[in-house]
């Protein structure tokens, strides 16, 4: 006969779908909620054991994402915030309340940070990254001189997946930034951008 089949691991499966759709995180179920929130709060504090950084309540932490926050480059993620699977974070980032971090976003403060404002959404494998390399012809470009301006993001702003911000970028409130668009200049409050690099096509308000 053959050997008996293990019976589904439906817990573990429901925790893969949390990583990947971190906001299904808060439509869950109270028999569900008791072993989620224990899950998460073991993640949470590990992390903050190991790294430089700060969870609100409510928060939402995949164990596939890649959290690192030396001494005074902190990472603070504000209350009910939440942080997807494959996401590759340095800091100093800082979210504020009910921000969506969805997978395979990478965020990299560098030495001013990136600041992302409350109720706003990064769609999956944005890149936003604060820093930049020098390009003068006579210096290597490993060589070259490092700056950094930081990232500004406001509130209630979507920018959608595969989505580019350079350093020194300020993004205003209710901005929505297009699929695959690259943002290398500042975006007014409720202004729809597309394209790269981004230009204005419309107004969300």
């Amino acid at each position: 006969m053959p050997p008996p089949t293990a019976p589904p691991d439906y817990q573990a499966r429901h925790k893969q779908r949390l990583s990947y759709m971190p906001w299904l995180y808060a439509r869950l179920k109270p028999a569900q909620r008791a072993w989620a929130e224990a899950w998460q709060a073991a993640i949470q504090a590990e992390l903050m054991a190991l790294e430089t950084i700060r969870f609100g309540q409510g928060c939402f932490v995949a164990p596939e994402a890649h959290l690192f926050a030396e001494p005074g480059r902190d990472i603070i993620v504000g209350d009910h915030s939440q942080i997807a699977a494959d996401v590759f974070m340095h800091g100093p980032v800082t979210l504020g309340r009910h921000v969506s971090i969805n997978h395979g976003v990478s965020l990299d403060g560098g030495a001013a940070g990136i600041e992302i404002g409350d109720d706003t959404r990064i769609a999956a494998r944005c890149t936003l990254y604060a820093f930049n390399h020098g390009m003068a012809p006579e210096r290597l470009v490993r060589e070259q001189p490092v700056t950094s301006r930081g990232i500004r993001i406001g509130r209630d702003v979507w920018i959608g997946a595969n989505a580019g911000v350079v350093d020194g970028v300020q993004i205003g409130d209710h901005a929505v930034v297009a699929m695959g668009a690259v943002v290398t200049r500042d975006v007014p409050p409720g202004t729809v951008v597309a394209g790269s690099p981004a230009r204005p096509v419309g107004e969300r308000r």
